[in-house]
């Protein structure tokens, strides 16, 4: 049992990628308990909160507010970010394709 808030959310995109893979998934998160201070001798950010390293991944939303009510997990649940159009996939070929409705430009 822990009473220390989580936080469930959906993985967002990363700004290195163009495609959605990794996004499926919600986190199940802790909250910080201490803020990170610096370490006298190597002057490293740490504290002493390990729950902070936990990261647990779940299929779906209901699944992670399952585990989180079963473990007596206070919880806090963020929107899933907005769904966008699917990528149509489109092939280098059609740029040469006879018949083609738009012009080429290069």
């Amino acid at each position: 049992m822990s009473s220390q808030k989580a936080r469930i959310y959906r993985t967002p995109k990363s700004a290195m990628q163009s495609g959605r893979a990794r996004t499926h998934d919600w986190v199940l998160q802790y909250e910080p308990a201490e803020p990170k201070r610096i370490d006298p001798l190597t002057g490293w950010f740490g504290s002493g909160d390990t729950q902070a390293q936990i990261r647990l991944a779940f299929p779906s939303a209901e699944a992670a507010i399952a585990y989180a009510e079963a473990h007596g997990i206070p919880y806090e649940m963020e929107a899933a970010p907005p769904a966008r159009a699917e990528i149509k996939p489109k092939s280098y070929a059609d740029n040469f394709r006879f018949g083609r409705a738009e012009n080429w430009t290069h």
